[in-house]
């Protein structure tokens, strides 16, 4: 498999293991391993949030007999830890691995402006100094949900090696700062393309016309490694849910021009289908004096009546305000019609409307995240 650079350290492989899904016992994450080291994945990627998966994993490398040099692993701190607690973890997450040294420690979810603090000027720079003196990683990174003003924050602060980024086929307003990131030397990875990205594991019908002749999770795959993106997640529950790594191993350099002209031809399609009630994306609407992140809920209207994204689209809606930082707070119907908004829009929308209309189009019982 392609391997490319992922900041300072060794490169990893364009598709990265994700630990979160093939949890149900030992054997099953085992045999997703073994797969995955057939096909030349090199990069497995787990958190403490992720289940049993660090103590599974483990397991796993050691019953394969994998030499240390065939892989790398990246595991996760959340922030918000005194320096105690925060070391304990990673002195745990080794002995769970059988390692002496990690290879990389992200912050898990810089998504707020508390969390960049912990991790910049207050206890999380002294755990990951602390880390790194006394070897116990070798380099630090940060995991992101939070808006593109945080993430640049992160970015330029000079103190991160690497950075995981929602960066989707269908949502590619964080591309801008991922080519920054690796402009300035840092790795970056692709969150989650099949799954967040938009359930294209499981594509409504009407996607997959607009995105013919490419499967679309496999259209989502080349757009971001044509971009040049480090590598991409894949969080998969079995062997089989490896077949796209294993058809694209051998990806290269540059944008195929095919991929390119799908991939216009789906944003076109896209502003088609809602004429002029289509939002750019641009945030010129924010903030919202009721909290409401309207970019990212007209967004999954976009995709509800530009691609008939059904599921995906109430999944993400009704996990709005049920998963504390990770995701928006603030529903549609909290709008209440100040219209503060309204001047700002460059495409002169109706927002309060679309934010009624997109309540109404996708709201259902609440949802809570895979893992908390």
């Amino acid at each position: 498999m392609t391997c490319r650079p992922f900041g300072p350290g060794p490169k990893v492989s364009v598709f990265t293991l994700g630990l979160m899904r093939a949890l149900a016992s030992p054997l099953q994450l085992q045999q997703v391993v073994a797969k995955a080291l057939a096909i030349g994945i090199n990069h497995f990627e787990t958190a403490p949030s992720y289940g049993p998966s660090r103590i599974y994993l483990g397991q796993a490398l050691a019953a394969l007999a994998v030499p240390r040099h065939r892989y790398v692993i990246t595991s996760k701190l959340l922030p918000g830890m005194d320096v105690a607690s925060g070391l304990a973890v990673v002195r745990a997450t080794l002995r769970h691995l059988r390692l002496d040294r990690l290879d990389r420690l992200a912050v898990h979810g810089i998504n707020r402006p508390e969390h960049l603090h912990w991790a910049l000027d207050g206890p999380g720079a002294e755990i990951l100094a602390g880390c790194q003196a006394e070897g116990l990683v070798r380099q630090v990174g940060f995991s992101s949900h939070g808006s593109p003003e945080i993430v640049e924050q992160a970015m330029v602060s000079g103190r991160f090696g690497f950075c995981s980024l929602h960066l989707h086929l269908l949502n590619p307003a964080m591309m801008p700062l991922a080519r920054q990131a690796m402009a300035a030397g840092m790795g970056v990875m692709a969150i989650s393309p099949a799954d967040k990205g938009g359930r294209l594991f499981d594509p409504p019908d009407l996607l997959r016309r607009q995105c013919v002749p490419f499967d679309p999770l496999e259209l989502a795959y080349r757009w971001l490694l044509g971009h040049g993106i480090s590598t991409v997640t894949v969080g998969a529950a079995h062997p089989s849910d490896l077949v796209w790594a294993q058809r694209l191993a051998q990806v290269g350099d540059g944008m195929p021009s095919s991929v390119a002209a799908v991939a216009e031809r789906l944003d076109q399609a896209r502003q088609q289908r809602l004429q002029d009630t289509f939002c750019g994306q641009c945030r010129r609407c924010l903030p919202c004096p009721e909290g409401i992140d309207i970019p990212a809920l007209l967004r999954l209207r976009n995709l509800r009546l530009g691609h008939g994204m059904v599921a995906f689209c109430e999944e993400r809606y009704g996990l709005v305000g049920q998963a504390g930082h990770w995701l928006p707070t603030v529903r549609g119907d909290a709008c209440t019609r100040c219209g503060d908004c309204l001047p700002r829009c460059p495409r002169n929308l109706d927002i309060p409307r679309l934010l009624q209309h997109t309540h109404g189009l996708l709201q259902g019982p609440p949802r809570r995240r895979l893992w908390g």
